[in-house]
């Protein structure tokens, strides 16, 4: 059976086994301090038992040789970060930064590859973080089987064990803006998300397809492959207008495609937001400099960020107790997008 990050022996089964202390297990294995010779062979003979495999990555953080740990997301740049490069990618980059250098770890952002092999096999890291991933995301994959501990920023979708991550909670961010649209006077709303497999686009869906049921409203659901950004936003916009010309609301998690959904609007004659309110997930660059400018969410990236390295930290000494932390409660930000009143 295939081992999971679950079932691996930790320092902590080793000592609770030999009846000995952690510090005892690890002087015992590493040679280092003073341990008597029979317990030292009493560690050995347990660890050898329980196929105890010393933990390289606790090791290196240890001795002061963990250095690195990298930034990776399968998104593609005109989601994650559009033409001007500046996005929910470079924002979680920014903010895990800091709390990764205070730890004596260099956080290195690789650029999302669109196609063809990754070059991050030669890349020496200790540990990696994970935007967003998808169902069979190729960095989780990658990572996983070169050994080395991952912790996901929003939870994989689809699978039993899923990495350690951040939850962040975004059943809850779309019936935050859902219930916005509808006390500014929506009745039929459209949601846009991606066609991409990953956990906000699912919770997205499950969500509004339940506050529809509960307000008795046709459900309309569009999904746009995430290499389209912009553009696809507008196109699917202008086939929603055509499928439902009553349109008078839109919930758009990706910010990019929100951006394309306004201007499909306005070529389309429809006022936003007499004619048609928008709201995104997201509230980035995108979402404050478009015209109107957009509502969108506190996602409270600074609070996820730091959660999600210590949350590595964790994983990194080995402490896999903790395997999800939730992200803070989001905050609605309203803007002229979707203000009518």
């Amino acid at each position: 059976m295939k081992e999971t990050i679950r079932d691996r022996v930790t320092i902590s089964d080793v000592a609770q086994a030999a009846g000995v202390s952690r510090t005892t297990v690890s002087h015992a294995l590493s040679g280092r301090g003073q341990v008597e010779v029979r317990t030292r062979e009493r560690v050995l003979k347990v660890a050898r038992e329980l196929r105890y495999r010393p933990n390289r990555h606790a090791q290196r953080l240890r001795t002061g040789e963990a250095h690195m740990i990298v930034l990776l997301s399968s998104m593609p740049f005109a989601v994650a970060g559009g033409s001007s490069r500046l996005g929910f990618l470079m924002e979680i980059a920014a903010v895990a930064a800091g709390p990764a250098l205070a730890s004596g770890l260099a956080l290195v952002l690789a650029p999302p590859v669109e196609g063809g092999d990754l070059p991050l096999d030669s890349l020496d890291v200790d540990g990696a973080l994970v935007v967003e991933p998808s169902a069979r995301d190729v960095h989780v994959d990658l990572m996983r089987k070169r050994g080395v501990p991952v912790v996901s920023i929003g939870r994989q979708p689809g699978t039993r064990s899923p990495v350690p991550h951040v939850d962040l909670r975004s059943s809850l961010t779309t019936r935050l803006l859902l219930d916005h649209l509808g006390e500014q006077g929506a009745r039929c709303m459209a949601l846009l998300v991606g066609s991409e497999r990953r956990q906000s686009y699912v919770e997205s869906e499950a969500a509004y397809r339940a506050f529809a049921e509960e307000h008795a409203m046709e459900p309309i659901v569009t999904a746009v492959e995430e290499r389209l950004g912009e553009e696809g936003g507008a196109e699917a916009t202008r086939q929603l207008l055509m499928r439902a010309p009553r349109l008078d609301g839109l919930c758009v998690p990706v910010d990019a495609f929100a951006v394309g959904a306004l201007r499909a609007l306005r070529e389309a004659g429809r006022r936003v937001p007499r004619d048609v309110v928008v709201a995104t997930r997201y509230d980035g660059m995108r979402a404050r400099t478009s015209q109107p400018a957009l509502t969108a969410v506190d996602l409270h990236l600074d609070q996820v960020g730091q959660a999600a390295i210590d949350l590595l930290l964790e994983h990194l000494r080995g402490e896999t107790a903790r395997q999800m932390v939730e992200a803070p409660e989001p905050t609605l930000i309203e803007r002229a997008s979707s203000r009518r009143r």
